[in-house]
């Protein structure tokens, strides 16, 4: 699990994201889009339409660093809100990359494999 300061906000980029944009095309949605300052350090949570790619972007103090989870067999429990950012607090993000609802925590079945495709 991963710790961040509390000062640290963390947005949900509501709806689908083309997951073939990296640092500078998902910098862009964050500033244009979510009207949210990209290198404010906060995190910016990117779904793709499957919902079985995440990406997190943020600005380091010299950087930008992105995270990339994907799941193998479950889905992403991205919110229904029809807004275009949704801020969410530190655990509900520990709960959506643990495969549960941010509002509601259902936990995904631990999947187990033994070869790579």
């Amino acid at each position: 699990m991963w710790i961040f300061p509390s000062e640290m906000k963390v947005y949900l980029a509501l709806g689908h994201t083309d997951m073939r944009k990296s640092v500078n095309g998902l910098s862009i949605i964050v500033s244009e889009c979510l009207q949210k300052d990209p290198f404010s350090g906060h995190l910016f949570v990117f779904c793709n339409k499957k919902r079985k790619i995440l990406k997190i972007l943020y600005y380091d103090n010299n950087g930008f660093c992105m995270w990339y989870k994907r799941l193998e067999k479950a889905v992403f429990r991205w919110p229904k809100n029809v807004s275009e950012v949704l801020e969410i607090g530190n655990r509900e993000l520990f709960f959506l990359l643990q495969g549960m609802d941010v509002e509601q925590p259902l936990i995904h079945k631990a999947e187990k494999y033994s070869k790579i495709y």
